[in-house]
C-alpha cells in the first residue's frame, strides 16, 4: 500500500510508519523516510515553579487566570501578556470543553506571545465547574500553552498528557497530591513509567 504524502515522498506502511506498539508518537518526514521525534517527558514542558496544589479559584476563569499567572511568574511566559492568553483560553473554552471528565481538565492553547511551550498543574481540592462532558466537577487541570509555530510539539505534548491522565491511579494520586513537591515527584515517576 502506498500513499502519497507530498509531492515527492510515500510510505509503504503506514501503519508501522505513524504507530509503534509500546508508545504512539509523532512521525515526522524528512526526504522518504519518515523519523520520529524523541520521546518527550513531561519534565520536558511542565514548569514545576508554577505548580499550584491548591488553587485558590473556585471557577473556571479564576483557574485560567492564576494558572498562567503563575507560568508568568516562573518566567515562562512575559507578564504582559497574562491578559491575552487567558481571554485566549476562555474563548478556547467556549468553543468547547478541555474537561473532558473523571475530574480533569486539560486547556491549552497555542499563542503568538509564547515562544517556548510550557505547562503547569494545578490542583483544586473543593472542585471547579469546567462543564466537563460528564458534568463533574474538575480536581485537576493540566495547562498547557504553547509558540503558534510548534503544533506538532503542541501535538506530542498533548499526547504525552492525556497519555498520563487515562491512568485512574495516575489521576487519583495526582488529586490526592497536596504539595508542589507531590505533584512534581508523581510527574517525574510518569516519566520514568512508575506512575
Amino acid at each position: 500500500m502506498r500513499i502519497k504524502l507530498g509531492a515527492a515522498s510515500a510510505i509503504e506502511n503506514p501503519k508501522s510508519a505513524f504507530q509503534n506498539p509500546r508508545h504512539t508518537r509523532l512521525c515526522i518526514r524528512r526526504g522518504n523516510s519518515p523519523q520520529y521525534a524523541p520521546d518527550m517527558k513531561l519534565k520536558d514542558f511542565i514548569v514545576p515553579q508554577a505548580v499550584i496544589a491548591d488553587l485558590d479559584s473556585s471557577d473556571r476563569d479564576g483557574a485560567l487566570r492564576e494558572l498562567v499567572t503563575s507560568l508568568a511568574a516562573a518566567g515562562a511566559m512575559p507578564a504582559q501578556a497574562v491578559d491575552d492568553v487567558v481571554a485566549a483560553l476562555i474563548k478556547r473554552e467556549q468553543n468547547g470543553s478541555t474537561g473532558f471528565g473523571k475530574g480533569v481538565a486539560v486547556p491549552h492553547v497555542k499563542h503568538l506571545a509564547v515562544t517556548k511551550m510550557a505547562g503547569t498543574v494545578g490542583r483544586s481540592a473543593g472542585g471547579i465547574d469546567f462543564a466537563a462532558l460528564d458534568h463533574q466537577p474538575v480536581y485537576t487541570v493540566v495547562l498547557l500553552l504553547s509558540p503558534e509555530n510548534q503544533p506538532q510539539q503542541h501535538l506530542q505534548a498533548m499526547n504525552i498528557i492525556f497519555t498520563n491522565l487515562q491512568k485512574d491511579m495516575f489521576r487519583r494520586f495526582l488529586r490526592q497530591s497536596a504539595t508542589r513537591e507531590a505533584i512534581c515527584e508523581l510527574l517525574d515517576e510518569a516519566d520514568q513509567g512508575k506512575a
